[in-house]
C-alpha cells in the first residue's frame, strides 16, 4: 500500500485538481495532471459535428467502408478453405477452449433466470426465518414473511412467475425493460436478492455472484466484466459497495469490475435527494480522490479499486435531450434546474475528472480506470461523437450503420465495441438488422457480449454466439 500523501484534493468548475498543501491551494497551483478544458471539448466536437454533415467525407468515407465489405468478401471467397484447414490444425484449440471475455455484462442480472429461481428456491428452503427487510413502518419481515405477503409459497414458483425476460412488450419501452428486473415484478425482491446495499448489507446478492464465479472458474476459459452500481446521491456509496465486496470476498481471477453511474440527476434533484450537478460529481469522484491520496484511511475502497477497470454510463438514451451546448454552459455547481444535464455534458466531466485521477493514481503506482460509456443504441449520433472523442471503447454502438464518417473514424482509431444482438433484438433492432458482421466484415474492433442473461439468456449457453 502507498503512503499517505495528505494532499488537498479540491473541485475547479467540475473537475478536481490535487494540490501539495493549502498555501499551494491559496495560489492556485494545482499538480500538472492535464486535461482539455471545456472550450477546447465544445469545440472539438463542433467541428466533428461538422465533419458528419460534410457530403464529400460522406461519400468518401462511404466508399471506404464499401471497399473494406468487398475486400472482405474477397477474402472469405480465396482464403475461407484454408483458414478452416488451419484452424483445425491448431492443437488443443477450438471454440470451447479459447479464452472468452464477456466485456459487457450487468451483475444484478448475470445469472440466467433459472439459476435465480433455484438460488431463490434454495435461499426460501434455508433461510425462510432470517429477518431481510423492513416495512415503511418500520416492522421486521422474514423471507418467509414477504413471499406470504405476496400469496407464495416456493412450490408456486416458477420461472414464467419470475417475469424476468424481455419479449416483444419491451420494443422501444425502456420503462418496461427496467421493471423486468424485478422478480414477480416486485421491486422488494430485487431489493432483497439483487442489491449491495440493503438489510441484509448484500448478503443474498453475494452469494449468488459468487456461484456465478464459479461456473465461470468451472469453464476456466470463460471471463466477465462485471456492472456494479454508483448513483451519486451520497458520499459513502463507494465505501458501502467496497466493503460489500470485501466482506462477501466477492473476488475471482475470471472476473474484473467496472462501476456503472446511472444519468439520473432529474430524479435525484425531483425527490431533493441533491441540490446541483456538482454533488453528483462530488459523490462519485471524491471518495476515489481520497482513497488515492490516503490509501490507509480507506483500505477497503483501496483493495476494491484494484480490481476496478472502468466506469460505465447508463439510461436510456432515446430520451428526448439538446444533445449540444457551447463553452457558455452553465457550471455544475450552478447546473440547479431539474431538467437532466445532456449526455455530452455527463461525459465530458466524468472524462475530465477520470483524466485527472488517473494522473495521480499512475504516479502513485496504482491502476487507472478507464472510460467505458454506453453510447450510441438510441438517441443523437452526438452520442457516438462524444464516445468517439472520450472513450476508451463503447457498448452497442448500433447507430454508427447511419453515419459513415464517424463509423469510418471508429476504424481507424480502432475504438472498442462491446455488441449485444440479443439484447438489441429486445429493445430497439430486429435481430436480423443488426450491424455487427458488417462491422466485422469492415474491420471495426468489436466484441460479442451478453448484456443482461437474465432478460435474454434461457440457458448457460452464450446463445449470441
Amino acid at each position: 500500500m502507498p503512503e499517505d500523501k495528505n494532499w488537498v484534493v479540491k473541485s475547479v468548475n467540475g473537475v478536481f485538481q490535487v494540490y501539495e498543501s493549502e498555501e499551494k491551494v491559496a495560489k492556485g497551483e494545482a499538480r500538472n495532471y492535464p486535461y482539455y478544458d471545456l472550450a477546447d471539448f465544445v469545440s472539438d466536437m463542433n467541428i466533428l459535428c461538422s465533419m458528419i454533415a460534410d457530403g464529400p467525407l460522406k461519400s468518401f468515407c462511404y466508399r471506404r467502408l464499401t471497399y473494406l465489405s468487398s475486400k472482405y468478401q474477397l477474402h472469405v471467397l480465396l482464403n475461407e478453405l484454408r483458414e478452416l484447414a488451419a484452424q483445425k490444425a491448431v492443437p488443443h484449440r477450438d471454440f470451447y477452449n479459447i479464452r472468452k471475455v464477456d466485456t459487457h455484462i450487468h451483475a444484478a442480472s448475470c445469472m440466467n433466470q433459472k439459476h435465480l429461481l433455484r438460488f431463490i428456491k434454495k435461499t426460501l428452503k434455508n433461510n425462510a426465518d432470517e429477518v431481510v427487510t423492513k416495512t415503511r413502518v418500520g416492522d421486521e419481515m422474514t423471507l418467509e414473511q414477504v413471499f406470504q405477503s405476496m400469496n407464495l409459497t416456493p412450490f408456486d414458483l416458477t420461472v414464467d412467475m419470475l417475469d424476468v425476460h424481455a419479449d416483444r412488450n419491451t420494443f422501444h419501452r425502456f420503462d418496461k425493460f427496467n421493471a423486468k428486473y424485478n422478480p414477480i415484478g416486485e421491486s422488494r425482491l430485487r431489493e432483497v436478492f439483487l442489491k449491495t446495499d440493503n438489510y441484509l448489507n448484500g448478503t443474498y446478492f453475494a452469494r449468488i455472484i459468487k456461484e456465478v464465479m464459479a461456473d465461470l472458474e468451472e469453464s476456466k476459459y470463460q471471463n466477465a466484466e462485471l456492472r456494479l452500481s454508483i448513483y451519486g446521491k451520497s458520499t459513502d456509496e463507494w465505501e458501502k459497495l467496497a466493503k460489500w465486496a470485501i466482506e462477501n470476498d466477492v473476488y475471482s481471477d475470471n472476473v474484473r469490475w467496472l462501476i456503472q453511474i446511472p444519468r439520473l440527476f432529474d430524479i435525484f434533484k425531483s425527490n431533493k435527494i441533491i441540490c446541483n450537478f456538482q454533488q453528483v460529481l462530488s459523490n462519485i469522484f471524491l471518495p476515489l480522490f481520497e482513497a488515492t491520496n490516503n490509501p490507509s484511511k480507506h483500505p477497503e475502497l483501496h483493495k476494491f479499486l484494484q480490481y476496478v477497470i472502468g466506469l460505465d454510463s447508463v439510461d436510456d438514451e432515446s430520451k428526448p435531450e439538446n444533445p449540444l451546448f457551447d463553452k457558455e454552459v452553465t457550471l455544475p455547481e450552478n447546473w440547479t434546474d431539474f431538467e437532466n444535464p445532456p449526455y455530452a455534458y455527463y461525459q465530458y466531466y466524468m472524462w475530465a475528472n477520470l483524466s485527472v485521477l488517473n494522473n495521480f493514481r499512475r504516479e502513485r503506482g496504482l491502476n487507472t480506470i478507464v472510460l467505458r460509456p454506453h453510447c450510441g443504441e438510441a438517441g443523437p449520433i452526438q452520442h457516438l461523437v462524444c464516445g468517439f472523442m472520450m472513450a476508451e471503447n463503447i457498448s452497442h454502438g448500433l447507430l454508427l450503420r447511419k453515419v459513415p464518417v464517424l463509423q469510418y473514424l471508429y476504424y481507424l482509431a480502432q475504438i472498442g465495441i462491446a455488441m449485444s444482438p440479443l439484447s438489441n433484438n429486445s429493445l430497439f433492432l430486429n435481430y436480423h438488422r443488426n450491424p455487427l458482421p458488417e462491422y466485422l466484415a469492415r474491420g471495426l474492433c468489436v466484441s460479442l457480449s451478453t448484456d443482461d442473461p437474465l432478460q435474454f439468456h434461457f440457458t448457460k449457453v452464450i446463445r449470441n454466439f
